[in-house]
């Protein structure tokens, strides 16, 4: 990551700076404050970073973020490309597009696609295929890339075209206004609608996978019961927070883990439920090759004409079909 950060300012040596006053109001504030109210564009935790690797001045000299200001000092502000927003590689991949405009694109996302690259994932991502559809993501952080779903996860997610509606949208998802709901298969026979407000971590001994540690952070996963089936239970998510693996590690916490998760799916020895049409498994209820989970409805405010919008996605073939051998073993 310091080698990426170097090549930032080495690329960004000839950017255009931004030159501020810092008006008289806001006299007596922080300069990591007035550079809040001042660049709302940008995130405080990206003006922060700026501060500290001295790319902002007053008065010419670089200084702290918790500097107090006057009131009439002049700003210099050398923005960094944010390491992250490294050029990856445009590839010509299919895009399931709900909705595009000027600050936003709303994709169905498969199953089997990576979100952003990462360890062992360097190309065929969403991420690759946003660059090839919209060149101009390529300066935008994260390729506009607000929230993630998990490889196997189907569904709806939000990618910012700009850095203003980039910075909405994560702020929106911080206030817990997007509107996030889930289907999930779960296993076993849930009955009653509820609520899990659990804190999730790092697992404390397989550090690839999260769970519910009391030094978490905050999550909560409301749940309703859709269709039963016995060993199996479909039910409707929806998100207040969104930690990493959110619905899995809820619902694997209180002995309903989603039908075909390969991570927090009950292991051999568990009480098994049914066997079915679908053979049935060591967890018990059906065989899935993949979790049981697709976020169908997705809603938000619009970064910039404040319209209230959403979405929906269809079910995909596989978890469709899966449903209806469920219920033709249910009306057998």
């Amino acid at each position: 990551m310091a080698a990426d950060y170097n090549s930032a300012l080495a690329r960004d040596a000839d950017a255009p700076v931004d030159v501020l006053t810092v008006p008289a109001q806001y006299a007596g504030m922080r300069l990591d404050q007035v550079l809040a109210q001042l660049m709302p564009q940008h995130s405080r935790s990206r003006l922060r970073s700026w501060i500290d690797a001295g790319r902002v001045t007053v008065a010419g000299a670089p200084t702290a973020a918790k500097q107090k200001l006057l009131g009439g000092e002049r700003i210099t502000v050398a923005p960094i490309a944010d390491p992250r927003a490294v050029p990856f590689v445009a590839q010509a991949l299919p895009l399931v597009i709900v909705h595009e405009d000027d600050a936003l694109i709303v994709i169905d996302k498969p199953a089997g696609m990576v979100v952003h690259p990462g360890n062992g994932n360097w190309d065929g991502t969403l991420a690759n295929a946003l660059l090839h559809h919209a060149p101009q993501l390529a300066a935008i952080p994260r390729a506009g890339i607000v929230h993630r779903l998990d490889k196997d996860t189907t569904g709806l997610l939000v990618v910012a075209k700009t850095e203003t509606a980039q910075t909405d949208l994560v702020r929106q998802l911080q206030a817990r206004s997007v509107r996030r709901e889930y289907l999930a298969l779960a296993s076993g026979d849930i009955t009653k609608n509820g609520t899990v407000d659990a804190p999730i971590g790092r697992h404390p001994v397989k550090r690839t996978s999260m769970a519910v540690v009391s030094a978490g952070r905050h999550a909560v996963t409301h749940y309703e019961t859709r269709e039963r089936f016995g060993d199996s239970t479909l039910i409707l998510c929806r998100l207040e927070t969104g930690r990493t693996h959110q619905i899995r590690v809820h619902l694997a916490s209180i002995g309903h883990p989603l039908i075909g998760d390969p991570a927090y799916g009950r292991r051999s020895g568990a009480p098994a439920g049914r066997s079915g049409a679908l053979g049935g498994s060591a967890s018990g209820g059906p065989v899935f090759p993949r979790q049981a989970l697709h976020a169908w409805r997705l809603g938000l405010a619009h970064p910039v004409t404040r319209a209230a919008m959403s979405w929906e996605s269809p079910l995909p073939d596989d978890f469709s079909a899966l449903l209806e051998v469920l219920r033709r073993r249910r009306r057998a």
